[in-house]
């Protein structure tokens, strides 16, 4: 029982030591915990939206549909599921990006997702003032009409595009590193309404990285008559709501880039280039 012991109080700080590792990567951090207390949140895409320079004037744009053409379901070894794999609201993300631009100087969005509860709601506030102002009640100001429309869609989902790790063990103590690299792509574009042709056009990929670490100890002690086995382990997922986020926010960008470059945007082209 005292060597047991003994044994037990050496492993664990080993193990520990080897459970607390960073995440790949040089990052200066003394444990995983420090890293993750002292990580920073940093979106490079959505910062370069927002800081663009403003129009002479916003466009008026108008976003029905952004929708997921992948087919695509989560995958699973044990069961089909019927759950997508990318989010089916992505036109939410698209309607923030267009928000966002210029600080929310770039585009104005009218809402088209929810026509017919608007429309109705119009309807019941106009019915209502007739009622009790008469036919000379105050009138609602017209709806807004777009000269764009913004529309495009989820295009390809590819899993396992890369995979890949190592590992090595020694004396009965392990440790092995897996990654896998996944890809999404979209597509947008902005269709002219009074011609309906498609003035802009472009297609962004985001890879979605995923890895994991673990680590274990596997010895037989007490003259080979008792075994001692500890795992531990974490692993990282990139989100898929978030990887949509980033390619509806640069194929935004890419958007306003082309336009200026194409001369489209009412904007002093003269300190843009």
């Amino acid at each position: 029982m005292y060597w047991r012991v003994r044994y037990l109080i050496v492993l664990l700080p080993i193990l520990h030591g080897c459970a607390s590792f960073a995440p790949v990567g040089n990052t200066g951090c003394a444990s995983f915990l420090q890293c993750v207390e002292e990580a920073k949140i940093v979106h490079p895409t959505h910062e370069k939206l927002v800081n663009f320079p403003p129009p002479n004037q916003k466009a008026v744009v108008a976003v029905y549909k952004f929708q997921d053409l992948t087919g695509q379901r989560k995958s699973s070894q044990k069961m089909a599921l019927f759950s997508t794999a990318v989010t089916q609201g992505a036109d939410h993300y698209l309607i923030d990006s267009l928000r966002s631009a210029g600080k929310g100087n770039w585009f104005v969005v009218v809402e088209r997702n929810n026509l017919d509860a608007l429309t109705r709601e119009r309807q019941l506030i106009k019915s209502t003032r007739q009622s009790y102002d008469g036919e000379n009640g105050n009138t609602l100001k017209p709806l807004l009409f777009a000269g764009i429309i913004i529309e495009g869609a989820i295009i390809q989902y590819d899993t396992n595009i890369g995979t890949g790790g190592n590992g090595a063990r020694y004396l009965g103590i392990g440790s092995n590193n897996q990654w896998r690299k996944d890809e999404i792509t979209v597509s947008l574009r902005a269709v002219l309404v009074q011609t309906g042709e498609v003035i802009l056009n472009t297609m962004v990929s985001k890879t979605i990285l995923s890895a994991g670490v673990s680590r274990d100890v596997f010895r037989f002690i007490e003259m080979g008559t008792e075994l001692v086995e500890i795992e531990t382990g974490y692993s990282e997922n990139e989100a898929m709501g978030y990887a949509t986020k980033v390619a509806i926010e640069e194929s935004v960008y890419n958007l306003i880039k082309i336009g200026i470059d194409e001369e489209l945007w009412d904007i002093s082209y003269e300190e843009n280039t």
